[in-house]
């Protein structure tokens, strides 16, 4: 069953089990899925690739969302944000710890033979493909910095 399909699913048992929070999740998604599919030049078939980054971007919304909602004391509409941040991370490979992430970013700079952080940007291609799903952008780059600086 493909993603789409999970997806769809998980709207008709939200919907059954009146779970507002699931149903605004999955709603989202695939209301990403059908600008996606609909967008100018877009493709009108759509990857679970695709999908996975629709989720990590929702996901990043909701957390940014919620930090705001936080920043001007407003619990109750950040719990909301969270809730839904954890319905559609059910949807993501497991992330990477940093950990994982900086073993990992070493195996790639000595794979592309970088020496400064003028290759930066040589690392972060292929770190990025490497990693995609598994670590969020801002954590790889910051990675990556960090070891280059060193080197």
């Amino acid at each position: 069953m493909s993603l789409e399909q999970q997806i769809q699913e998980a709207i008709k048992e939200a919907m059954k089990a009146k779970d507002a929070v699931a149903l605004s999740a999955n709603r989202a998604i695939k209301g990403e899925i059908l600008l996606f599919k609909t967008a100018e030049g877009g493709a009108k078939e759509v990857t679970d690739g695709d999908i996975l980054k629709m989720i990590q971007k929702l996901v990043k919304q909701r957390k940014e969302a919620a930090e705001q909602f936080v920043a001007g004391a407003r619990q109750d509409l950040a719990d909301n944000e969270l809730a839904e941040a954890a319905a559609l991370e059910k949807y993501l490979p497991k992330q990477l710890s940093p950990d994982e992430v900086k073993a990992k970013i070493q195996e790639i700079i000595a794979q592309v033979g970088a020496t400064s952080i003028r290759d930066m940007g040589k690392v972060m291609g292929v770190a990025n493909k490497a990693l995609a799903g598994l670590s969020d952008g801002r954590t790889i780059s910051g990675i990556v910095k960090e070891l280059l600086s060193q080197a």
